[in-house]
């Protein structure tokens, strides 16, 4: 089994808090996690059991009232379970009672955003990090945030680089070691997805279009969002199609960046960006092969950049303070892929390029971000295709992708 970095925050949150969830997309480890947190005096319920669901939904109250401390798995499915919970807890306010696991993004329910506030704290359990196969935890963010460059430690390119963008993060996934099985894996599990927990958060009318909108949405990953060009093909408007989208970035297939921007710049783009939260299986919903990506770098380049991305998010999840994730486009087309700001304002920039060459020109974007923000920019950092660290300026460096998890 491979260590959770997310584990002590869980932990810890328990030791202070009434309710702790567990956030995050469907076969990503929350369940495992949970019952390793999970005592013997905590009853372990999972609302994926036909009758425990039917019991949870006719009579929340009820389903509550006797339990002292429980772990709930798929809190998703019976998301009216949650006010009963509250009732609870606010009654015996000792810490960890409930330990909740969740497959949707709860918080974007609007009857659900409020249930809880103050009472419960929020764990997100993305798939697995490299740090996380390399049994190590990584220094990236604390580095970077600190001005300080990253370590370019064992080096990680070329065809093994590919190998474990391919690859994702679901631990399902990752035993499978051809591509051929990898593939069979991701659609049978979209297939799941789809069919089982988009009908538990929203009221979808055209279900079957699902599928194909997934696709689509796949060919659109890195690029900033057209909803109507997203849409067009399913012969559904913009207003639906964003829709749609929303239930799967609730579902944590997919997830859009904001743009970043400040008051005194008026020349920004304000359109959000659309990513995949795993390279594993953008690739198979873009019938990308292992194969096909090694010869097709503008492919891999899009690819990479959701691979640097999820790494990022997961890193984020341990980090010891909040983070925000955007990206950066003015009205010129310059861009920077992702731009991190802490809770003091302070920003890091990091451009993408699926290459082992980096010029000076790969930070015109960067160098325009740095402008945007004065004295709150840290560090502009281009990730690429090789093993050394290359400084381009004060506060500009190229860096290995696999500085990501030294």
């Amino acid at each position: 089994m491979y260590p959770r970095f997310i584990e002590q925050r869980v932990r810890d949150a328990l030791s202070d808090t009434r309710v702790v969830l567990i956030t995050g997309p469907r076969q990503a480890g929350k369940t495992t996690l949970a019952e390793k947190l999970a005592h013997s005096e905590m009853p372990f319920l999972t609302l994926d059991d036909q009758t425990t669901l039917d019991t949870a939904r006719a009579d929340p109250v009820g389903f509550v009232r006797g339990l002292d401390r429980a772990v709930i798995d798929e809190i998703q499915r019976a998301p009216e379970v949650l006010l009963a919970i509250k009732r609870s807890v606010d009654t015996d306010k000792r810490p960890g009672r409930f330990l909740l696991t969740g497959s949707a993004n709860l918080m974007m329910l609007p009857q659900v955003a409020d249930s809880l506030a103050g009472r419960m704290e929020i764990a997100e359990l993305l798939p697995l990090s490299q740090s996380e196969l390399r049994r190590r935890p990584c220094e990236f963010l604390a580095r970077v945030l600190q001005g300080k460059p990253p370590i370019a430690g064992q080096p990680v390119v070329g065809q093994e680089l590919l190998h474990r963008v391919t690859s994702g993060g679901y631990p399902e996934a990752l035993q499978r070691t051809s591509w051929p099985r990898r593939q069979k894996w991701f659609l049978d599990y979209t297939k799941a997805v789809i069919e089982r927990d988009v009908r538990d958060i929203a009221q979808i009318e055209h279900a079957r279009q699902m599928p194909r909108l997934l696709r689509i949405l796949a060919q659109h990953s890195g690029r900033l969002v057209n909803y109507s060009s997203v849409g067009a093909p399913l012969g559904i408007g913009h207003v639906t199609t964003q829709k749609y989208t929303g239930v799967l970035e609730q579902l944590f297939l997919i997830r859009t960046l904001q743009p970043w921007y400040t008051n005194e710049l008026k020349r920004l783009v304000k359109t959000p960006k659309l990513h995949f939260l795993d390279s594993g299986l953008l690739t198979v919903l873009r019938a990308l092969s292992p194969a096909r990506l090694a010869s097709d770098r503008m492919s891999f380049g899009s690819v990479l950049e959701t691979f640097i991305l999820a790494e990022l998010l997961k890193l984020a999840t341990w980090h010891h303070e909040p983070l925000e994730f955007f990206h950066f486009r003015d009205r010129y087309d310059y861009e920077v892929d992702i731009v991190i700001e802490d809770s003091r304002g302070h920003v890091v920039g990091i451009e993408v390029k699926a290459a082992a060459t980096v010029t000076g020109a790969d930070f015109s974007g960067m160098r325009k971000l740095a402008e945007a923000c004065g004295k709150r920019f840290i560090m502009g950092l281009v990730l690429y295709d090789h093993n050394i660290v290359v400084p381009f300026g004060e506060k500009f460096f190229a860096v290995p992708v696999s500085t990501l998890w030294q």
